[in-house]
């Protein structure tokens, strides 16, 4: 079992950055996929990134079309964690942001992006970009 606790997110102007973080526990976290999905209020919960298992020292990411060249996603197995960097934020950012961990992942293949496809999910982490 995986336990995943955000932080990072925050109050932000529109065009500005934050760094999200995900904390994850137990001692197989690179054989999880790694996501990160947000929920805005009043719409379903959306994909936004995700980077495959470890499969040697490569990954594969994946990325919504509404965050691609904006955000990025690394994971560092050393410390269980998975980061997501956003830039270039605007107002329809705003959201609650979710880590979630894929235990059916495989290396060497892109990411899932279902939410279904994931099994373990954060607390979540609120973002709000101002205009």
């Amino acid at each position: 079992q995986v336990q995943l606790v955000e932080s990072g997110g925050g109050l932000v102007q529109a065009g500005g950055s934050l760094r999200l973080s995900c904390a994850a526990s137990g001692r197989t976290f690179s054989s999880y996929g790694m996501g990160w999905f947000r929920q805005a209020p009043g719409k379903e919960r959306e994909f936004v990134a995700a980077i495959s298992r470890s499969g040697g020292t490569t990954h594969y990411a994946d990325y919504a079309d509404s965050v691609k060249g904006r955000f990025t996603i690394s994971r560092d197995n050393a410390k269980n964690a998975v980061y997501l960097q956003m830039t270039s934020l605007k107002p329809e950012d705003t959201a609650v942001y979710y880590c979630a961990a894929d235990s059916n992942s495989r290396p060497w293949v892109k990411p899932d992006t279902g939410p279904s496809e994931y099994d373990y999910w954060g607390q979540g982490t609120q973002v709000t970009v101002s205009s």
